[in-house]
């Protein structure tokens, strides 16, 4: 996407990010709700709605940045869904279920924005198109950044919640007591490029297969 104008670029990542932040947060409150917890939707939450969910920092700001200064890729968060797992007949493994849908529905984004760019790839219009293949790479460059990151072990990232349903409950306890420095320790990751040093390699192989989807 380097020929594309920095307008161009903003355009075309625009709706992606916003829809597989959104939809990434109504996939836990929706499950959630499955599980016995109404929360979300009591709030109002369980809507595709993005000015429902936007955070200014996560939704706006830090994605903006990345894009600006092309750091190699985009990431960011929307307000979360809230979930009361005393709400669950089995709180620890529910919740670990409810974590893991948030990047399940991410990668169910990617495969839809793949099948977007295949069917820029068979219509064959420049018009029609470049405008579906670029907004089908951001569409599945964004969910699988955002699956992958949500699966780090880092609390309050997703795969804190899944392993903390794997994890005796004692232990589960200690480990969770990271969540404070959580954000710290993701932005230390991002600035020292560590974050995507780690993400390399998942990110090339997923890439490679969800873009071979898309005929690209």
């Amino acid at each position: 996407m380097n020929e594309l104008s920095m307008m161009q670029r903003i355009v075309v990542w625009l709706l992606p990010v916003v829809f597989a932040i959104t939809v990434h947060e109504v996939a836990h409150g929706w499950v959630a709700k499955k599980y016995g917890d109404n929360t979300a939707s009591m709030l109002g939450r369980l809507t595709l709605n993005p000015f429902k969910h936007i955070d200014l920092v996560g939704t706006i700001i830090l994605p903006g940045l990345l894009l600006l200064t092309g750091t190699g890729f985009i990431f960011g968060w929307a307000k979360p869904v809230p979930v009361d797992a005393r709400n669950f007949k089995n709180p620890r493994r529910d919740m670990a279920i409810v974590a893991l849908a948030g990047p399940l529905a991410n990668l169910s984004m990617a495969l839809g924005w793949a099948v977007l760019a295949r069917l820029g790839v068979i219509i064959g219009t420049d018009f029609v198109t470049l405008p579906l293949i670029y907004t089908g790479i951001a569409g599945i460059s964004i969910n699988l950044v955002l699956a992958l990151i949500n699966l780090l072990p880092i609390p309050p990232l997703d795969g804190s919640r899944i392993l903390t349903g794997i994890l005796p409950a004692r232990l589960a306890w200690q480990y969770n007591q990271l969540e404070r420095f959580g954000f710290i320790i993701l932005l230390i990751l991002l600035y020292t490029q560590i974050l995507g040093a780690i993400l390399a390699y998942p990110m090339f192989v997923a890439q490679k297969v969800f873009f071979s989807i898309a005929g690209l």
